[in-house]
């Protein structure tokens, strides 16, 4: 069966993590949100996904930087500067004892309602801050087998109807081409924009190496990607021509590579598509180049030089 491009080894510390809820630190069985929330009760909030690499939370600024760009589009403060969540979340780290390793949730939603309702002027509270960090390492067969895609009728829509570019609490859409992609016996949804052209996946980026090239899409129906950003830089900084630009499936099919972008695995090679496969159905040279150069930036953003 299918476990999705976030598989990972369960580990027995998280069982005892402290997890942080507005400042204060819970065990995890005792962590909880008021069900009068406004991301319990409309999915009203942003949130962003952290990679702790070598005892650095790595790009940090990027996704902070994004997180209060959401907030602001959606018409609240996160109620704490970038320093004071910094700390926050380097408190939780060290409260866990953590080093390396580990993924972190962290989600701010508008606060908590007088009434679920949807208009945020019945909000009474200050924004709730939650911080998640697990010990959490992809499984090795993801990023060397690779993993398979199904391409969904969920479409990713516009900025008129729910910007991609917001990663807010609400993605019902993803979760729908999710679903369609399970039963399908895929890993993760492709998705399409409103014209039919490749877009992005339901939790991942999309890119594929078409005559040499790296191809991804022109960015306008999907996030603005912390991972998929650096993947374009490290092509540009390594002389690998890459392209942001519309395609179809058509050309997809006939890729020579494909593979996915994300904070939680990085890269991670696709095989099949459609039941198709793709190149010689194995991870291939241009995919494992940039893997390589992927875990040399991580090494690099946390200080970090091997011999």
């Amino acid at each position: 069966m299918a476990t999705g491009t976030h598989e990972y080894n369960d580990d027995e510390r998280n069982a005892s993590i402290q997890i942080n809820v507005n400042g204060e630190l819970f065990p995890r069985n005792e962590a909880k949100v008021s069900v009068f929330d406004s991301g319990f009760v409309l999915g009203d909030g942003v949130w962003e996904g952290l990679r702790l690499h070598e005892g650095k939370l790595v790009f940090l600024e990027q996704h902070l930087d994004r997180l209060w760009e959401g907030a602001k589009a959606l018409d609240f403060e996160p109620g704490i500067s970038q320093k004071e969540l910094t700390q926050r979340l380097n408190d939780t780290l060290a409260a866990n004892n953590m080093h390396s390793d580990v993924h972190i949730r962290l989600m701010v939603s508008r606060g908590i309602k007088a009434t679920p309702y949807q208009d945020p002027r019945v909000t009474i509270s200050a924004p709730t801050i939650v911080i998640i960090a697990e010990y959490k390492s992809p499984k090795p067969s993801t990023l060397s087998k690779g993993v398979e895609l199904f391409t969904v009728h969920v479409r990713r829509g516009g900025p008129d109807i729910q910007d991609p570019q917001i990663n807010s609490h609400s993605k019902l859409n993803c979760i729908i081409a999710c679903i369609q992609a399970t039963k399908a016996g895929a890993d993760e949804a492709l998705m399409l924009d409103t014209q039919g052209f490749v877009a992005t996946c339901n939790s991942t980026h999309f890119f594929i190496i078409k005559n040499g090239e790296v191809w991804t899409s022109s960015g306008n129906y999907c996030l603005h990607g912390i991972t998929r950003g650096n993947v374009i830089d490290l092509c540009k900084s390594n002389g690998i021509t890459v392209h942001e630009k519309t395609f179809s499936l058509t050309e997809t099919y006939s890729a020579e590579e494909a593979f996915v972008t994300g904070t939680f695995a990085g890269i991670a090679p696709v095989t099949q598509i459609d039941g198709r496969k793709i190149g010689t159905g194995k991870r291939g040279t241009q995919t494992k180049k940039l893997q390589d150069l992927y875990l040399q930036l991580l090494d690099t953003e946390a200080g970090i030089t091997r011999v």
